[in-house]
């Protein structure tokens, strides 16, 4: 915290190529930090950190209001069409520990396209590479991001007859983290309204961990 009526909180957002990050991330920071277009090969080739102003009337404690800080750390997708397995893991490994080594990490955000049904492969992968980047704690500092959510809406589906007609891997996922989860609209851009119900369902998972943060290190290898 920069003064005792300040609060910031960190995110990392991870995900398979064109699922959104760069993106959801913008829409968090409300600006437009980091590059994202349709592309047939993956973007996003290093780690980059975005900050956002100062943001008032999202959160209040004990009866008074505090200016909230978004810091999110945009990363290269996995898989990735340029870089190995290992390459991706040790860039993020390493932005991690630089930016959230001293401070920590609040969520890490699992990006995830909405109009698009999750394999159990897939979703095994992402799993392995979040346990390998944040340890075995990391059910607790993990919540999902629905993108696309416009193209489930366009196909008739609400939010919960999207969950009533999800697949057991994506249902299995949701339940292992708690269900902490959020549909985002990556189409238009996040009106301010929109961008502070996000950030308070945020905060809202953060506060339910108790406000615990999880110290990124360095690798040893």
């Amino acid at each position: 915290m920069a003064d005792s009526n300040e609060m910031t909180i960190n995110l990392v957002v991870l995900g398979r190529t064109q699922a959104g990050k760069s993106a959801a991330g913008n829409s968090l920071l409300g600006s437009s930090d980091f590059e994202s277009r349709l592309s047939p090969s993956s973007v996003t080739t290093h780690c980059s950190l975005g900050r956002s102003c100062r943001i008032l009337g999202i959160i209040r404690r004990n009866g008074c209001e505090f200016s909230l800080r978004v810091r999110v750390l945009d990363t290269p997708s996995y898989p990735h069409s340029g870089l190995s397995r290992e390459e991706v893991r040790d860039t993020v490994r390493s932005a991690l520990a630089q930016h959230f080594g001293e401070e920590g990490l609040h969520l890490a955000l699992l990006v995830l396209r909405a109009d698009l049904p999750l394999c159990p492969d897939e979703s095994h992968h992402a799993i392995q590479f979040i346990q390998d980047l944040l340890g075995p704690t990391w059910k607790d500092f993990t919540a999902v991001l629905l993108t696309h959510a416009d193209k489930a809406e366009e196909a008739g589906f609400s939010e919960e007859s999207y969950l009533h007609s999800a697949s057991s891997t994506l249902l299995s996922l949701l339940s292992s983290v708690q269900h902490k989860y959020i549909f985002l609209d990556n189409q238009k851009s996040m009106i301010k309204e929109e961008r502070a119900i996000v950030l308070r369902k945020l905060l809202n998972f953060i506060r339910k961990n108790n406000y615990q943060v999880l110290l990124p290190k360095h690798s040893k290898e």
